[in-house]
């Protein structure tokens, strides 16, 4: 688990699970961050976000408790 996944999650959970807005306010391309996503749920064998197809539409139960510990860790951070 890297810092920089921990802010691509809680920036697309901020920009209303848009990847494209997530990656434009953090500077860096889309197929960077979800990458990077994808590479977090397979890490910790969980998915983070609900999906609609490609779309991100919500978090699930355990996505809220992964922002909560990003938000605690970024602050100390």
């Amino acid at each position: 688990m890297k810092l920089q996944q921990l802010r691509y999650v809680r920036e697309i959970t901020r920009r209303g699970f848009s990847v494209s807005a997530a990656a434009n306010a953090l500077h860096t391309s889309q197929p960077g961050v979800s990458n990077q996503v994808q590479q977090l749920e397979d890490e910790l064998g969980l998915q983070i976000f609900e999906r609609h197809g490609k779309r991100l539409t919500d978090l699930t139960a355990v996505g809220r408790s992964v922002v909560e510990m990003a938000d605690r860790v970024l602050l100390d951070v």
